[in-house]
């Protein structure tokens, strides 16, 4: 009878030390799982704070019998790594088609980029050449009236190239700009790059966009890793943009987004990224701007930012 007892017991504990043991590997699934949830939600929504989107763990086809005991901690964990593993997958798929898009978007945007540098390159005076035609009955004779050239020798003038007119210099702000500039306060709190990103902001704000620019630059040329860079770089952007050069705004927006997608102003950069796609006639891939914000950042999107987008894609004809 002991010994019936003692083998009894031996099973009931090596059953529980099974169970356990199960309990503690699934429990190390689930674990892992939400990890790998959380870093996949950081790449799809990178403005998300931190937060995880709980997945819903109940069957779609389950249904709830009447007068039912709570399940056990092995079925609930069974079930919630079930919807994890769902989840994830969806996820996945998700951060895939989001880095096709962007490629595709950075593709186009290199394209873009070539087309308007050879554009300018076009656009640039260079020299001309003068026919010799017209050499020949302007320039005056360099042989002496009575000299005589030898039959067999063929004289051929060599055309003559015009020397380019040098590009026009920048025109010097006049001594009113100069004095307006100068009485907007230059801040001194000892903070180098907020005194900078402030100074430019003001500068921005009065529509003296080159000054701005020059300011914004230097300021993110020596604090390019600041924990702000993020906003500098969209203000950069927006002063290009608003002194009608929206070629150079597209660069400086979409790198803004590209080395920091977790940037406060990085949303914002999606935005006039696509709004300065739509100046430059590219409403394609301002869409494309558009859409890679609503997807990127959804709270954003449809939060603080909602009626610009609603405006940026009507302006840019999206479907």
């Amino acid at each position: 009878m002991n010994f019936r007892l003692a083998l009894l017991s031996g099973a009931a504990f090596a059953l529980s030390a099974s169970a356990v043991a199960q309990d503690a590997n699934i429990d190390g699934r689930v674990g892992k799982l939400e990890k790998e949830m959380r870093a996949v939600q950081r790449q799809v929504f990178p403005a998300g704070a931190g937060k995880f989107i709980a997945p819903d763990i109940q069957s779609p086809t389950a249904t709830k019998p009447e007068n039912t005991t709570t399940t056990s901690a092995t079925s609930d964990l069974l079930v919630r790594v079930d919807a994890l593993e769902a989840q994830l997958a969806t996820l996945t798929g998700q951060v895939e088609q989001q880095g096709n898009n962007m490629r595709g978007l950075e593709a186009r945007l290199k394209i873009l980029e070539a087309q308007l540098a050879s554009a300018q390159l076009a656009s640039a005076p260079q020299a001309t050449e003068v026919p010799a035609t017209a050499q020949a009955t302007t320039a005056p004779s360099v042989l002496p009236a009575a000299a005589s050239v030898p039959a067999a020798v063929t004289v051929k003038p060599k055309p003559v190239v015009a020397a380019a007119k040098p590009a026009a210099t920048a025109a010097k702000p006049s001594a009113a700009r100069v004095a307006a500039v100068a009485a907007i306060e230059r801040p001194a709190t000892g903070d180098a790059f907020d005194d900078g990103y402030t100074y430019g902001f003001r500068l921005w704000e009065a529509k003296f966009y080159p000054e701005a620019q020059a300011t914004l630059e230097e300021t993110l040329k020596t604090y390019p890793k600041h924990r702000r860079a993020s906003f500098l770089r969209n203000l950069l952007g927006r002063a290009w943009l608003d002194d009608k050069k929206p070629a150079t705004a597209v660069k400086i927006f979409y790198d803004n987004y590209k080395a920091d997608p977790r940037g406060e102003r990085a949303p914002d950069s999606l935005f006039f990224l696509g709004s300065a796609l739509t100046d430059l006639g590219k409403t394609a891939e301002a869409c494309e701007a558009y859409g890679e914000l609503t997807r990127a950042y959804p709270d954003v999107a449809s939060g603080r930012l909602a009626d610009r987008v609603t405006a940026g894609k009507t302006r840019a004809k999206c479907k």
